[in-house]
């Protein structure tokens, strides 16, 4: 875990895509401590008006180049660790992409990871690299 869906327009190019998600991926790997093969992602290339957004919210402003990433991720992580993790997705699509971070919009949903996933086999997995 953790499980990834990014939301975004068609607009971007397949490169620009792949970036977007390698960039979330490598900032869970450095911020959350995932290993390198917990790669759960799904993309969703929408056509711009299936995207809803206001284009000034809490004084930021939004184009349509908004990008949408959902994590569902199991809890044990404190606040300074989402809060790194969010300067690090949007800084690391910002460097990989045209993507400016205003228009990097990230939630975050946490669960228990002790019940609440199973990775295959019909089972529930205990994953070692969360605190218990």
């Amino acid at each position: 875990m953790p499980f990834i869906r990014i939301s975004l327009p068609k607009v971007f190019s397949q490169e620009t895509t792949n970036n977007v998600s390698i960039a979330v991926h490598n900032a869970l790997i450095k911020e959350f401590n995932i290993p390198k093969n917990d790669y759960f992602h799904i993309i969703e290339e929408l056509e711009p008006q299936q995207i809803k957004f206001p284009e000034n919210y809490l004084n930021i402003t939004h184009t349509g180049e908004i990008v949408y990433i959902q994590i569902i991720a199991g809890l044990g992580r404190t606040v300074v660790q989402k809060k790194n993790l969010y300067k690090e997705i949007a800084n690391q699509i910002a460097n990989s992409t045209t993507i400016t971070k205003n228009n990097v919009i990230i939630i975050l949903l946490e669960n228990n990871p002790t019940e609440n996933w199973s990775f295959g086999n019909g089972e529930i997995q205990e994953p070692k690299h969360l605190k218990k």
